[in-house]
């Protein structure tokens, strides 16, 4: 199981340690997705449970860390860099005890690492 990048804020998001980010509105670069409903951190796996509410996909989604783009406290925002259906392809998030499963996890670090590998240098 892969602990990497994808697992943690990068340097320039504007994360700051014990920063609260529940109820901040999450943008993905096509629009606006939701909500931060919690944040998670089992096994190092460093995600936010997004709320999309109904009125986009009805359904929570799993975003590792690694995902968030920039953190707006002013504004209470986090956008993502992603967009919104690639965040809706992800694996489907069902039950609040996958949050810490994790072969759940990795096959969720998975999908969004081949989404930000392609736009990132290698290590």
């Amino acid at each position: 199981m892969t602990t990497g990048r994808i697992w943690s804020y990068a340097p320039d998001s504007g994360h700051v340690e014990g920063q609260d980010l529940t109820g901040y509105a999450v943008v993905a670069t096509d629009g606006a997705i939701g909500h931060v409903d919690r944040q998670a951190e089992p096994h190092g796996m460093r995600h936010l449970v997004v709320d999309s509410g109904v009125w986009l996909f009805g359904r929570s989604a799993v975003v590792p860390a690694g995902i968030v783009a920039g953190i707006d406290p002013q504004a209470r925002r986090v956008s993502l860099a992603c967009t919104g259906g690639e965040v809706k392809a992800a694996p489907r998030f069902r039950i609040d005890s996958e949050t810490r499963d994790p072969r759940y996890l990795a096959t969720v670090g998975e999908h969004y690492e081949r989404l930000v590998t392609p736009r990132t240098t290698t290590d």
